[in-house]
């Protein structure tokens, strides 16, 4: 299952989980648009309706699931959005009105509902399926600017970019999903945190220096890895430390 799946770097996780022969829920919020790129899929790929912040909607797909395999290997989180406001600024723009002094209350709560409590109560709802598979595995997209220590330090020159209302948000979720990781840990399910990197895509008006492709590499890696000790918080080589370790 991979929330957020029918376009962006969910869409790559998915064509690459289907290439190495898994069955993949492509979860969509708009069914029809799920249902376009799983015709572009092709293979064992299935549209699902799903809307992290609509608990209807996550159980819904939670029964499809259950129903037709009764346990689930994999959970990827990818769903997120970067602002509640309007639409068509860039992204420095979005970046200024996010700024703690001023960002709106209602805004930080409706990105927060989708970025950190839409994607735990999607997470709690699966679990049951997690631990009724072999080795299971949660994979949660991230964000480097969400890195407490990165952007604690003075010598970052993108630590101007760490907002309340997304940046933040990435950080309450690595702090909820590493708790999540540690109550698993004596389970058969891992757990891990992956940044993609400065990613062009909708969540920052496309304006990443990197391609969707090169950005769902990290995702990609960690999703289909099966040996990596959980709890882990990686990034892109190019940025991350040794074996593409971010700080928290």
């Amino acid at each position: 299952m991979v929330s957020s799946s029918n376009t962006g770097v969910g869409f790559q996780i998915a064509k690459a989980l289907v290439e190495n022969g898994y069955i993949v829920y492509v979860g969509s919020r708009d069914l029809r648009k799920g249902e376009t790129a799983v015709e572009e899929l092709g293979g064992s790929a299935k549209a699902i309706q799903l809307a992290i912040t609509d608990s209807d909607s996550i159980n819904t797909a939670l029964e499809t699931v259950k129903k037709e395999h009764g346990y689930l290997n994999l959970l990827v989180n990818n769903a997120a959005i970067s602002h509640a406001g309007l639409s068509g600024r860039t992204m420095e723009e979005v970046l200024g009105a996010q700024r703690a002094s001023i960002a709106p209350i209602s805004e930080l709560k409706k990105v927060w509902d989708t970025n950190v409590f839409g994607t735990l109560a999607l997470t709690q709802a699966f679990l049951p399926l997690l631990h009724q598979a072999d080795n299971a595995r949660i994979v949660t997209v991230s964000s480097a600017l969400g890195s407490l220590g990165i952007n604690s330090n003075p010598e970052n020159p993108y630590r101007s970019n760490f907002d309340a209302i997304y940046g933040a948000s990435k950080t309450a979720l690595n702090g909820i999903f590493l708790s999540l990781a540690i109550e698993l840990e004596d389970t058969n399910i891992k757990a891990h945190l992956v940044s993609p990197g400065f990613t062009a895509t909708a969540l920052n008006n496309f304006q990443g220096t990197d391609s969707v492709e090169e950005g769902s590499k990290e995702p990609i890696r960690v999703a289909l890895a099966e040996d990596l000790p959980t709890g882990s918080f990686t990034g892109p080589a190019d940025f991350s430390g040794e074996d593409n370790v971010l700080p928290w």
